[in-house]
């Protein structure tokens, strides 16, 4: 995928994530921020450390949804703490 799509579907995935945790958005910078560490994170989880370029499927937008999820949950966790 070339980096014009990374930014288009890290958005989406930041948004989407961003609804399920809390209901809203966080903004366009910071979802296109968490959709693409949350799909670099979703991968190294369910691919056991093997970061690869599968491409675009409904799989690998799952993964990198649940990896966007988990990381908003750490977030909060970290943010509740303090």
């Amino acid at each position: 995928m070339g980096l014009i799509s990374w930014l288009i579907v890290g958005g989406i995935i930041g948004w989407l994530a961003g609804l399920i945790m809390r209901g809203s958005g966080n903004g366009v910078f910071l979802n296109i921020i968490i959709g693409v560490v949350g799909a670099s994170l979703g991968g190294f989880i369910f691919n056991r450390g093997d970061i690869g370029d599968v491409g675009l499927s409904v799989g690998s937008f799952a993964v990198s949804l649940v990896g966007a999820i988990i990381l908003l949950a750490v977030i909060n966790f970290f943010k509740a703490r303090s």
